[in-house]
Order: structure tokens, then sequence, then C-alpha cells
């Protein structure tokens, strides 16, 4: 099922010229970023690394709302890393997988566990990928 925006927060706006070879500016200027293929030891970022940032970042959103929701205090030391997955498919085109590792210290076993699923509902990223690319996690 489609998710229908009731009201634009905001629009990200970006140009991106020469793919993977390229270079990629938000129309703000606060990006800009030369690209280049993962493992081509060229200078600059890819977008398996993009997606990995954004996911992370807003992930962490996600968590702080859903603690907000399920009375639990996030750490202030919250992390999540991401490793995206770039590879091949059987019929020789090409996918992504995800793991995302949520470090919560301090906080109880059961509860990481609830932050992570309610967070995973929340986010994002998580509902444009979810039913699309294998996601796992990890909670230390």
């Amino acid at each position: 099922m489609t998710a229908i925006l009731e009201k634009t927060l905001y629009v990200a706006q970006t140009r991106t010229t020469g793919g993977r070879d390229g270079r990629g500016k938000s129309s703000d200027g606060e990006l800009d970023v030369r690209l280049s293929p993962p493992g081509s030891g060229r200078p600059g970022t890819n977008p398996e690394q993009l997606l990995a940032v954004g996911w992370s970042a807003c992930f962490i959103g996600a968590l702080r709302r859903a603690g907000q929701s399920l009375t639990i205090s996030l750490p202030d030391d919250v992390a999540v890393a991401a490793d995206i997955s770039l590879g091949n498919t059987a019929d020789g085109g090409f996918a992504l997988a995800a793991k995302l590792t949520v470090e919560l210290p301090g906080l109880a076993t059961e509860d990481k566990a609830r932050l992570v699923d309610a967070a995973h509902q929340l986010c994002p990223y998580s509902k444009a990928t979810r039913g699309n690319i294998a996601v796992t996690f990890d909670i230390p």
C-alpha cells in the first residue's frame, strides 16, 4: 500500500550529474559531494554510503519518537551504524540489503527490542524499504 502525504513537511532537492562517477548537489548548497563507484579507489562517496547515513539519522529520530510513546528514555549516546550491501541477484540484476546496529547503552534488553521494533514501524526509510530489501538488526 502506498502512503499518501497529507501534508508535506519538507522537500529535499538535489541534482546529480555523471552517475556513480559524478557529483551530487543540493539546491541549498549544503550538500556537494563527489561520487565514485564502491571499491574504485577514487575520491568520493557512493549512493550506498549516503543511504546508510540518511537511514541511520532518520532511525535515531524514530527511536526518540518511539521512546516518547513507550515512556523509555533514550541514552544520550544512542547510535545507529548502518551496513548497506550492494550485490547481484540470481537474475543478473542488482539489489540492496541492510543491517542496522542499534546501540542503546544502559537500557534493558527488552526495552531495546521494543524501541527498535517501534522505530522500524515509524521510520520513513524503514517504510520505504519494507518488503523491498532484506533488513536485519543487531542490538548489542
